[in-house]
């Protein structure tokens, strides 16, 4: 339930790629911190289902289909988000999808794909909600980049370019927003339990022999806390750059990785 005297008492989030996930995650602990949330996301259905069991929480729910790669479905969305709660406090910049492969197996439509979900989905949303935060000259940005946005790695090489970008983005934004009191970071998680973190483990086993198992055993090896990070972690440090306490922080990749990667 969310708490009376909560870190987001009475804000209002805009979260993409909300209904699953890390999006989810932080949803439900933006509720508990007192916040009423907007979730857009691609799927009807799980859209329902996420409204149905974040609103048992307390505070507002809404929810909006929208495919953050297209303008006019972003238009809308924001649009509908205004004039459900008037203004947005805080947007999320969390939807993304990642599909591993080598560089000279990837179509130029799959790299595409990548890019439009990733950047531009980043850059259509939050050139949509600035308006808002320009005119109230208030507001907190959290991108949701990545450890893949600060090193390279092999047969990713699509996801890692966008979220290299993502950070790019975050730190050219932090600058020209901070004027008008707006603050854009962004959380780079490194191996989040999930969809995406299946997803490589399969392809990398199926690529050297190694059953699943073997192959997840050997990824959590790499990180000195031994294990994945979780959601609710990722929940966790989105509150912070969401709330007061990080008011004097713009521009800034954090990395959320178990001592992983030290930049």
């Amino acid at each position: 339930m969310s708490k009376p005297n909560g870190k987001l008492q009475n804000r209002i989030a805009l979260i993409t790629g909300g209904s699953r996930g890390i999006g989810k995650a932080i949803a439900h602990r933006f509720i508990e911190e007192g916040a009423n949330v907007f979730i857009c996301a691609r799927g009807e259905t799980n859209l329902a289902n996420t409204e149905k069991e974040l609103g048992k929480l307390g505070g507002t729910v809404v929810t909006c289909p929208a495919d953050v790669s297209d303008r006019k479905s972003v238009d809308r969305m924001v649009d509908r988000a205004l004039k459900s709660f008037g203004h947005i406090d805080i947007l999320v910049n969390n939807a993304g999808i990642m599909k591993p492969g080598s560089f000279m197996d990837y179509s130029f439509e799959e790299f595409d794909r990548i890019m439009q979900v990733n950047l531009y989905g980043v850059f259509h949303v939050t050139q949509a909600v600035f308006p808002s935060m320009i005119e109230r000259k208030k507001g907190k940005v959290v991108n949701i980049a990545s450890t893949a946005g600060k090193w390279g790695s092999m047969h990713q090489s699509a996801y890692n370019v966008s979220k290299h970008a993502v950070i790019g983005l975050t730190r050219c934004l932090g600058l020209e927003m901070a004027p008008y009191n707006i603050k854009v970071n962004a959380i780079c998680p490194a191996g989040v339990e999930g969809e995406e973190i299946n997803t490589m483990v399969e392809y990398w086993a199926k690529k050297t022999g190694q059953t699943k198992e073997e192959m997840l055993k050997n990824i959590k090896s790499r990180s000195p806390i031994g294990r994945f990070i979780n959601s609710d972690e990722v929940a966790a440090l989105a509150v912070y750059l969401a709330s007061d306490e990080s008011d004097a922080m713009t521009a800034q990749s954090l990395s959320l990785c178990g001592g992983y990667l030290m930049v």
